[in-house]
């Protein structure tokens, strides 16, 4: 029987087997001594790290340490409400950092910045008005930016929809393939915007890819 630990865009965390290629964690210990989650974050800092570090071995759900949770990618953690790691994706945490500051028309933002800023971004409802997208306007989206009708997910891709599961990405689609109803952002608008500012999200290994 696999962990709860699997995120999905929603930031739900699940039971599933695909385990994902990045890892991450909610800044502590969300599991209980039957290694079953009890609470749905720690702090605010919510990273996506690698899922190899410096020869670490870690074994899942241990009493006392932080819960280990898996996505399928990079854009699936962002879309969950995570940031970069700074100790084990250093040079992505910065230019992460960096592509949100530049969307605010700052210098590059620290760590408990960012965590304090999608701490908020969090918080919004699935159909707050932050999060609604109009159709027409999918194709000025970056890459990398999750979106999500119903119960599914997509992900975007040089101007077309990956449909996301746990296993991976769904045949690319165009928008013309979703139904009439409300398109919402699954990825917080702050990270959209550092996206729009030059950060490029890790795909999983297998997702589509645009030609060149």
């Amino acid at each position: 029987m696999p962990f709860q630990n699997r995120v999905d865009p929603a930031g739900n965390i699940c039971i599933h087997p695909a385990r994902g290629e990045f890892m991450g964690n909610r800044g502590g210990v969300l599991h209980d001594t039957d290694q079953q989650i009890v609470r749905h974050q720690k702090g605010r800092a919510w990273l996506v790290c690698v899922t190899e570090f410096k020869g670490r071995r870690r074994k899942l759900m241990q009493p006392n340490s932080y819960t280990e949770l898996f996505f399928l990618d990079e854009v699936t953690a962002l879309a969950a409400g995570h940031r970069p790691c700074f100790e084990c994706r250093r040079q992505d945490a910065l230019a992460f950092a960096e592509a949100m500051g530049k969307s605010r028309s700052e210098p590059r933002l620290s760590a408990p910045a960012i965590d304090a800023l999608l701490a908020v971004e969090r918080k919004r409802k699935p159909d707050a008005p932050e999060r609604q997208v109009a159709r027409d306007a999918l194709s000025s989206l970056p890459d990398g930016v999750m979106i999500g009708q119903g119960n599914t997910h997509y992900a975007l891709l040089g101007g077309r929809l990956l449909p996301w599961s746990f296993e991976g990405y769904g045949a690319p689609l165009d928008a013309d393939a979703l139904s009439g109803d409300p398109v919402r952002l699954a990825t917080p608008p702050l990270t959209v915007a550092a996206l729009g500012h030059g950060y490029r999200p890790a795909f999983h290994s297998r997702a589509w890819k645009p030609a060149t």
